[in-house]
């Protein structure tokens, strides 16, 4: 984690920063002498636990905190430090977060520093779920469309109404729900682009979306086969059965006869 120390007394300021350092899971800390050089530190630097004396001279602690909400900074974890147990529990009570009495032990606050570090983590963990489908988004490709040739027109396709791929020689078939388009281009390089989308390689000549997946059937033989939305059934190889353990992941089912 990292952390941002406020604190105007030289000795408490010591004392805070030999605890952080000794501290292996912080990785980096700053230090803030009063409250207007936390704010500018607070403005161009992202921190997980705000280690802050509820009584800096220039701005009380919880005002620090007030003015970081008004600007709609990132606001980290908050441990205030005092040596008034009253100011302590209003200031938990109003901004929700964790202090320390001075005089202070090592103990006191590593524990403090300790319920920091999971509330932070807790919080990057949600943010993190919050953002996934865009970060999903993100991640694929800017410009999906398959152009396909056909009578002399160049068609659109959108890899994610396509539910199969299958080598036909020199061609790939595109198989869509309601019909089919030949590219000219080999079933690997297929493969490789349409990764992104989802699609898995479950024969040497067949790609299947697995967005349409939806049965895996295991046959007597030891193999298996895919159902597709319509009721299609495309058998899967033994060599790329190992390619249905991240649809299994995510699918309710046993997925023991993937097993070699």
């Amino acid at each position: 984690m990292v952390v941002l120390l406020v604190d105007d007394e030289p000795l408490a300021q010591t004392a805070l920063a030999k605890a952080l350092s000794a501290r292996s899971d912080v990785e980096h800390f700053d230090v803030a002498n009063d409250a207007m050089e936390a704010l500018e530190k607070l403005a161009t630097n992202s921190y997980d636990v705000l280690l802050l004396d509820i009584n800096v001279l220039d701005l009380p602690g919880t005002e620090l905190v007030n003015r970081v909400r008004e600007r709609s900074l990132p606001l980290p974890s908050i441990v205030f430090v005092t040596a008034h147990v009253e100011q302590a529990v209003a200031a938990f009570e109003r901004h929700t977060v964790d202090y320390v009495l001075k005089p202070f032990s090592n103990e006191s606050i590593h524990e403090a520093l300790d319920r920091a570090s999971r509330r932070a983590k807790g919080e990057r963990a949600a943010k993190l779920i919050e953002a996934l489908p865009q970060l999903q988004r993100l991640s694929r490709p800017e410009h999906p469309m398959i152009a396909i040739k056909a009578k002399g027109r160049i068609l659109f396709i959108d890899p994610d109404d396509v539910v199969a791929v299958q080598a036909e020689g020199n061609y790939v078939s595109l198989q869509r729900e309601s019909d089919s388009y030949l590219l000219r281009e080999s079933i690997s390089i297929v493969a490789e682009k349409l990764k992104p989308y989802g699609f898995i390689r479950i024969h040497r000549s067949a790609l299947v979306n697995t967005s349409f997946v939806v049965e895996i059937k295991p046959y007597s033989t030891g193999k298996c086969g895919l159902r597709v939305k319509g009721g299609k059934e495309y058998a899967v190889t033994s060599g790329y059965k190992k390619n249905l353990k991240p649809l299994t992941e995510f699918r309710i089912g046993s997925g023991a006869f993937l097993a070699e």
